[in-house]
């Protein structure tokens, strides 16, 4: 599985900067079988570790291909992990269920961010490179990570300023730290566009850079999560 996991990270890796994070996580197939579905479970209780980042991989249809131990601790909280892993099914419903919106055009399919018990956690989707048509490839790979204590959603923010949601789109991949191009790419945009949003954002959070757009929208969230 290890090789399996260097070759769908490291190959898109520039693409959309997770390799460093995915190089530490251990991915289990899917289908497991009784034996390792109860060491998941069993593995420090049933609460994902607090650092650690959850990790799957899917394929065209959403179907996992791979994943981690803390994903499966985050998506089946406070359900019997031992269950979830033990069955393609059931974790393909809990992924489509917890991950995944009816999106607007234009719009990835995804959650930007959910709840897992009493923790938010961010979900950042990436669509990997195959060389291969196979329906059961990967084709995705999704990041849960757990957001900071004391902060309110991002979304609730963006609500605060009355941003659209192209607006919020463009100040979630800012805040990710993608330039103009990136965030152009990641859009379908032409990088002026990019740049008008950026514009728009700024006057309606009454700064004046990109970096100040950074530190207004985390202040914001400190302080309304206060």
């Amino acid at each position: 599985m290890e090789s399996t996991r260097t070759t769908a990270t490291n190959s898109d890796a520039n693409e959309f900067c997770i390799g460093r994070r995915v190089s530490k996580i251990r991915l289990r197939k899917v289908g497991a079988t009784p034996a390792q579905a109860q060491g998941l479970a069993t593995k420090k209780g049933v609460s994902a570790s607090k650092s650690a980042a959850g990790f799957l991989l899917l394929d065209s249809s959403l179907s996992p291909v791979s994943f981690n131990a803390e994903a499966i601790q985050i998506l089946g909280y406070p359900d019997n992990v031992g269950n979830l892993t033990s069955s393609d099914l059931l974790l393909t419903e809990k992924i489509r269920s917890r991950l995944t919106t009816q999106p607007s055009p234009g719009e990835s399919v995804f959650v930007k961010e959910f709840q897992s018990g009493r923790r938010r956690y961010f979900c950042r989707a990436f669509p990997i490179d195959s060389h291969t048509k196979e329906p059961w490839q990967a084709s995705i790979a999704v990041v849960l990570e757990r957001g900071p204590a004391g902060l309110v959603p991002l979304s609730q923010v963006c609500q605060q300023f009355k941003l659209t949601q192209r607006e919020q789109e463009a100040l979630q991949y800012l805040l990710q730290g993608l330039r103009s191009k990136e965030i152009a790419n990641r859009m379908n945009i032409s990088p002026n566009t990019v740049k008008a949003f950026l514009r728009l954002i700024m006057i309606k959070t009454g700064v004046s850079s990109r970096s100040a757009i950074v530190a207004k929208i985390m202040m914001t969230q400190r302080n309304v999560g206060a």
